[in-house]
């Protein structure tokens, strides 16, 4: 069985769960019961892989511990780089905070969005079930242009995370490397784009998956409040 064959399956029981999902939902949200299907599935989703994020933010929070031996480090190689990166990758997966385990909800994620992504994209003409609903007016299936008043609001909303995610970035990956500093806090914008590209069935996923990170960020991220009676 080639991988494309098992992608479609996969595809299948997804478009299945969403279906039943939507069937359920159209009692409470009518027209609405698809584009709200969507996001209660992705709420799921995320649900099911929260702990990856824990694990994320503990291991920022390590590297936040090492920051007085991380800055030794800059001030010993200021004119060798490639060796300052090398030593902080070190010194981070010696103390368990390795740059991977801050990918792992990314990672986990990716194959959902690869399957939403075939979801969202059905073959040429064939618009039925899930896909043929709509959302305060704009099919599901419709691209920024087409529906563009909910796309703004999507797009706003997606912006105003983005801004948030970049600002906690610049203050908590303060023990990278200056080249990754500068460009981490950029990424997040890339969420914008792809929502404008996406169909709105897409972009609802996205959102939503990234309106949870927020969430999870302002969950996990507080800062810890130590007595000191």
């Amino acid at each position: 069985m080639s991988i494309f064959a098992v992608l479609d399956a996969v595809v299948g029981v997804a478009r299945s769960t969403l279906e039943q999902l939507a069937e359920v939902l159209t009692p409470v949200a009518g027209g609405l019961a698809g584009a709200l299907a969507i996001v209660v599935f992705t709420l799921l989703v995320r649900l099911l892989i929260s702990p990856l994020t824990y694990l994320q933010v503990r291991g920022e929070r390590r590297r936040a511990a090492l920051a007085p031996q991380i800055e030794k480090l800059r001030e010993r190689y200021r004119d060798d780089p490639l060796a300052l990166a090398t030593e902080t990758i070190a010194v981070q997966r010696a103390a368990g905070a390795g740059p991977f385990v801050t990918l792992l909800p990314g990672l986990a994620q990716a194959p959902f969005f690869m399957i939403m992504f075939r979801l969202v994209h059905p073959a040429a003409g064939v618009v039925t079930g899930l896909l043929a609903g709509a959302a305060f007016g704009v099919p599901l299936t419709a691209h920024l242009f087409a529906g563009l008043p909910v796309f703004a609001v999507l797009l706003a909303v997606a912006g105003a995370l983005a801004w948030w995610s970049a600002r906690r970035m610049r203050r908590t990956w303060t023990t990278e490397p200056a080249g990754i500093a500068r460009i981490l806090p950029w990424l997040p914008y890339g969420t914008v784009l792809v929502i404008a590209y996406l169909p709105l069935a897409g972009a609802l996923y996205l959102l939503t998956s990234t309106a949870w990170t927020g969430l999870e960020h302002a969950i996990w991220r507080r800062p810890v409040i130590t007595d000191h009676r």
